[in-house]
């Protein structure tokens, strides 16, 4: 599990703006004629409209995208009963959650009532505001009443995802689970640990796949449930069992499953020994299991086990679920979420995880190996097919079983639509992150005197993204990082003017001057610029002391970037190294090249920046369409650039025969495949668009990259430094926090590919 630093956590949450949402206009409010239209007088049109026919409410209005996560704050992830106000963190993020994973949008309501008839009164009178409600957090025996109740009531998507969420997902990998073991859900036993909302749901999910209750035995923290229990409510007493049961130990002997969602550490080792054979584990308990994998797994070797933590495999995680069910429900309109949407969303899931995993999904996760089986129950959450696989299957549910009002007729376009409503530009950096994660290296940060370069190195730690090696004066390092309370443990601090240092420094002196000395750099000037730190830490990735290297906050791209071109230099056939920036939007990552390092290069050399940044972009899962961009398009304005640029286009298509490419034209046109299709359908680009340009100078790609970064509502990362032989990135000056935190997980994945040129 991550290491999360409580100040960073208050941090994320106080910035300004203060929270996780906003709401953003969706049209143009820039004049007067504009406002005129949102509001009065033109607002009245759509009312109006609206009366006549009440379902144009999902016309004129953004109610068809818009999800409720609606708490009490009763039952709030293990902090129990916390209040409505101290629930809203939670909420929030939840929000965040559907609009990253399906695009929806999302209002967190938390309620102050406690009592059922008052919290479902409110509820149901929020219905004409919202497409689909998710209840959250909300305490059993009462969270099952008020989501039965609200479901008769109400005539939108809603569903209780504590209670079902879990249960979805969880049934997905039962189903699997049973696969592998070649065993019939009918014919199993099963142990539950937990008999509150998700527990419950779990089992009536089951039973809807065919297990038997009479073969399912439940514990909670009174005991087992029996007949005679008088303090639960109807929906848990309907797993009562009669059997005379003292306790666990009794009930696992023989059993096939033992399903968790209770506390920590309550499922001793030795009951393990006592399951039947290709025993199945779900500890879903968080964020410590009923068991610990590692000790479970220790004690059978043919035991199967999920749990609800991301650094183990099988993570039963609601995001694989609740998203993409409010997804196809709320976009057919449905009445509700009901028993027949769930199972389709349940085999929907179990399907996908038999299907070969998509080499982006490998990279993500840093594990070439995944396929079905024992280790791999049930999808990722950065499996892009997610969407396009659970939002339909669920879709077609509600049609079939007759509670859809808008019934979907062309269900490739609808793909399409999932598709363009997420944007692969949200899990672009989750993966590269994720990936990183996976085989985390050594980076070496040749500016750790400064605050932003320490808090950094503290997140990447935490976060298992690599092991920084801090190049400073130990004495200032450590001031800032107790100014500002960074935790530096674990990081190595290399202070390289120290006398300890001399032997070393002498070494890459000597190693430097044989690599320049037919520069005109002698051993007095190499050890000279030894003492230099980005010279040490090129030296130090040269080497193999380090696997890759952060540096340029402070200092001048170019000044910052000379000492690794002189010790490292470029890869085997490059002749000139580049730099790429992402840009990350809502309507998709976009790559602009070349933006810091080649001021104004030739077209032969326009060619080669044309190559490295294709490459590059497919390093980030993307496929390039490229456009070499000038104020002309295709020979309306004549001039050096426009001539330069066309001669760069014509040599790179017989370079590069394979690669989607056009030139020269305007940035607007290749951006807007509409204007495309109009006036220039004969280009290749003419269908989508571009989503690399290639600029003619270092100039217009600085300029335009800046103006997106600062108004045009664009997160940019980079620069991504192109053609190096072994990974050295360069910082844009005055980086953010998080920028560098970015370049960092890119330099890791970098180091993870096979060395380039050696």
């Amino acid at each position: 599990m991550l290491k999360i630093n409580t100040q960073d956590a208050l941090d994320y949450h106080e910035n300004a703006p203060h929270g996780k949402i906003e709401v953003v206009p969706t049209k143009p409010m820039s004049t007067q004629f504009d406002l005129a239209l949102a509001y009065s007088p033109g607002v009245a049109e759509p009312c109006k409209a609206i009366v006549a026919n009440p379902d144009d409410v999902y016309k004129y209005t953004a109610k068809g995208n818009l999800v409720a996560v609606i708490t009490n704050g009763t039952a709030v992830l293990g902090l129990g009963n916390i209040g409505p106000s101290a629930s809203k963190p939670v909420m929030e993020g939840k929000g965040v959650l559907f609009k990253k994973f399906a695009g929806l949008d999302c209002f967190d309501i938390e309620i102050d009532a406690e009592d059922p008839d008052e919290f479902i009164r409110i509820v149901k009178a929020l219905e004409p505001t919202f497409g689909g409600i998710n209840l959250e957090d909300i305490k059993a025996p009462e969270c099952f009443r008020i989501e039965t109740e609200l479901r008769a009531k109400m005539n939108i998507p809603l569903m209780h995802d504590d209670q079902h969420g879990t249960a979805i997902i969880s049934s997905a990998a039962l189903l699997n689970a049973l696969e592998v073991v070649g065993k019939r859900i009918e014919d199993i036993k099963m142990v539950v640990s937990g008999a509150g909302a998700a527990a419950i749901s779990c089992l009536r999910l089951y039973v809807a796949l065919g297990l038997r209750k009479e073969n399912v035995v439940v514990f909670d923290k009174d005991g087992l449930i029996h007949p005679g229990r008088t303090n639960l409510a109807d929906i848990q007493m309907q797993f009562a069992t009669s059997r005379p049961l003292n306790n666990l130990d009794e009930a696992m002997e023989g059993a096939d499953v033992f399903l968790g969602l209770s506390a920590a550490k309550v499922l001793p080792a030795g009951l393990l020994l006592l399951m039947a054979n290709d025993p199945i584990v779900f500890a879903l308990a968080n964020p410590e299991p009923e068991i610990g994998y590692e000790l479970a797994t220790s004690t059978r070797a043919d035991l199967i086990m999920a749990t609800g933590r991301s650094d183990h495999p099988n993570q039963v995680n609601n995001v694989l679920g609740f998203p993409y069910i409010f997804r196809g429900a709320m976009d057919v309109r449905a009445t509700e979420i009901n028993e027949a949407m769930k199972l389709a969303a349940v085999r929907a899931l179990a399907e996908l995880s038999r299907e070969p995993v998509p080499e982006m999904v490998n990279k993500a996760y840093g594990d070439n190996t995944l396929s079905f089986g024992r280790d791999y129950l049930i999808p990722k959450p950065l499996d892009p097919r997610l969407i396009t696989t659970i939002s339909p299957a669920v879709a077609r549910a509600a049609m079939e079983s007759g509670v859809a009002r808008n019934p979907i007729l062309d269900w490739p376009a609808y793909e399409d639509q999932l598709r363009a409503r997420l944007g692969v530009n949200q899990k672009l950096m989750n993966r590269i992150t994720s990936a990183a994660r996976a085989n985390p290296k050594r980076v070496v940060f040749a500016e750790a005197d400064n605050y932003k370069i320490l808090k950094a190195a503290q997140i990447v730690r935490d976060e298992g993204i690599c092991t920084p090696i801090l190049l400073g004066p130990q004495q200032k390092i450590d001031a800032i990082a107790q100014a500002n309370s960074i935790d530096l443990t674990g990081c190595e601090i290399i202070n390289i003017l120290k006398q300890e240092q001399d032997a070393q420094r002498d070494a890459y002196a000597e190693l430097l001057f044989q690599k320049r000395q037919r520069r005109g750099v002698t051993l007095y000037e190499a050890k000279r610029l030894l003492r230099e730190r980005n010279y040490y830490a090129a030296m130090m990735v040269e080497t193999g002391a380090a696997d890759a290297c952060i540096t340029g906050l402070t200092k001048d791209y170019g000044k910052s970037i000379v000492p690794s071109l002189q010790v490292i230099g470029t890869e085997d056939g490059i002749r000139r190294v580049a730099s790429m920036y992402i840009i990350q939007h809502k309507k998709g990552p976009y790559f602009f090249a070349d933006t810091t390092v080649n001021i104004d290069p030739t077209a032969e050399e326009l060619v080669e920046i044309i190559g490295l940044t294709a490459r590059a972009v497919r390093f980030f899962d993307a496929e390039p369409r490229v456009a070499v961009i000038s104020y002309s398009n295709f020979g309306s304005n004549a001039g050096p650039l426009p001539e330069k640029t066309r001669r760069a286009t014509e040599l790179a298509r017989t370079r590069y025969p394979e690669l989607l490419l056009d030139g020269e034209m305007q940035a607007n046109v290749a951006l807007n495949p509409e204007l495309l299709r109009e006036h220039y359908s004969f280009s290749p680009l003419a269908e989508q668009g571009a989503n690399t340009l290639i600029f003619p100078n270092v100039e217009s790609g600085n300029i335009a990259y800046k103006v997106l970064q600062e108004i045009g509502g664009a997160e940019v990362i980079g620069p991504v430094l192109m053609g190096m032989r072994k990974p050295v990135h360069i910082l844009q000056l005055g980086a953010s926090v998080r920028e560098i935190v970015n370049m960092t997980a890119i330099a890791v994945v970098d180091a993870q590919l096979p060395k380039k040129g050696v």
